[in-house]
């Protein structure tokens, strides 16, 4: 009931967005217990995680985190501040060094990944979030179809390319130098 009533226009005009820096100054937690993270300005509750969606993360993160090397960090579901959002992709690896985020989150990120079990309309829509912020690649892993969506080169608030890649295929990440991912190691 919830989104079809943002749909209509009289309500969207009395949405009242937050900028980052109000996201910022609330508690981690809203005030029903629940963690949020600010898309558009609208803050918005995460969803929970299947097992299924946690396996994929974990494994994506673990194998990630043993390819990139000296200059790299690999973070698991912490924000990204983008121009009105903060997002908190399961697995972003940005350029730099752990030390650099100490007092500001990044700002962009070489390659974002999530992972879709029931969400994958919603993280498509994150494409042009992510584009926007000049983030070089974006990979949805589509856990019960056992594919992953590929983004690449944003330009304009849209990705130019886009690739789908089956569970017998290797993705060879375009941004992140010698990062490539066996999608049958990831999904079995």
């Amino acid at each position: 009931m919830m989104p079809a009533i943002l749909e209509i226009p009289e309500v969207r005009q009395r949405i009242s967005p937050l900028t980052v820096e109000e996201y910022h100054r609330l508690d981690e937690f809203n005030e029903n217990g629940r963690r949020t993270e600010l898309i558009r300005g609208v803050v918005i509750e995460k969803m929970s995680k299947s097992p299924l969606h946690c396996k994929l993360a974990k494994r994506l993160y673990d194998r990630i985190s043993r390819m990139v090397g000296v200059g790299w960090v690999v973070r698991r579901e912490d924000p990204l501040t983008l121009a009105d959002s903060e997002p908190e992709p399961d697995v972003a690896v940005v350029h730099g060094a752990e030390d650099e985020f100490s007092n500001a989150h990044p700002h962009t990120a070489e390659l974002v990944i999530e992972v879709a079990v029931t969400s994958a309309a919603l993280d498509r829509e994150g494409a042009a979030l992510y584009a926007e912020a000049n983030v070089k690649e974006y990979w949805i892993v589509l856990g019960m179809e056992r594919r992953v969506e590929v983004y690449r080169l944003p330009e304009n608030g849209h990705y130019r390319e886009q690739q789908m890649v089956g569970a017998d295929e290797t993705i060879i990440s375009s941004s992140v130098p010698g990062l490539q991912v066996r999608l049958v190691d990831l999904f079995d």
